[in-house]
């Protein structure tokens, strides 16, 4: 006997696509930022990749454990948002009945209408359609707090290894203007793609990801040369 996988619905693909691009993203900024800084400081290659391991090392955990509170509490305000909701219904069906049936009404669909599509639809699954039109989302799609956690958990460190890798083996010559490349290429890849899941402006998303990335680069490297010695 075959047990039947759980199907993944959109909204968890998309919430779990979500905390991987902006696990990665975080990854590249936050540690491009400490091994520039520290690059600024010190010539020292071990002294960099250190502070770079460290700061992945903390990034990861704390990404992994902020997807994780994020979505918990996410998922807490749903549930009550459906008792309330499941409440006001045994409580004053009509007045919840109207509250639908004027939604639709104003957008200008006749009211006799509205109401008998306000109708057909509380008695297919009076909770879900009345938590839908009142708190706009939909009972039925969940999203997990330990899949994003996850996801974050595995994308931060990946998308760390890239800054901390550049500033490791390129030469000493090329190391910081090779790892700001870098970084800069790998977020215009991670800005255009969360403009996609977000339905956002492509070429914006991807500027500002990437001039927040050369802020973040230009302060830190500028307080390391302060403390050079």
């Amino acid at each position: 006997m075959q047990i039947a996988k759980k199907k993944t619905s959109l909204a968890e693909k998309i919430n779990i696509m979500r905390a991987s691009v902006m696990g990665a993203n975080d990854g590249i900024v936050s540690v491009a930022g400490i091994v520039i800084g520290v690059a600024g400081a010190t010539n020292n290659s071990y002294a960099i990749f250190l502070a770079g391991i460290a700061g992945m090392l903390a990034g990861t955990i704390s990404m992994a454990m902020g997807e994780w509170v994020s979505v918990s509490t996410q998922r807490d305000s749903e549930r009550r948002a459906i008792e309330k909701e499941s409440a006001a219904l045994d409580a004053d069906y009509d007045k919840e009945f109207k509250f639908i049936k004027d939604k639709y009404h104003k957008t200008g669909i006749p009211e006799e209408l509205a109401a008998r599509a306000t109708k057909e639809m509380l008695e297919g699954d009076k909770i879900d359609t009345a938590v839908r039109e009142r708190y706009g989302f939909n009972p039925k799609e969940k999203t997990s707090a330990i899949a994003a956690a996850l996801a974050s958990m595995i994308s931060f460190p990946t998308g760390s290894l890239l800054p901390l890798l550049s500033i490791t083996l390129f030469p000493e010559r090329i190391k910081l203007i090779s790892t700001m490349i870098a970084v800069v290429i790998a977020l215009v890849i991670t800005g255009y793609t969360a403009a996609v899941l977000g339905n956002a402006n492509r070429g914006k998303a991807a500027l500002r990801n990437v001039v927040s990335g050369l802020l973040t680069m230009g302060v830190t490297y500028g307080i390391g040369l302060l403390f050079a010695h």
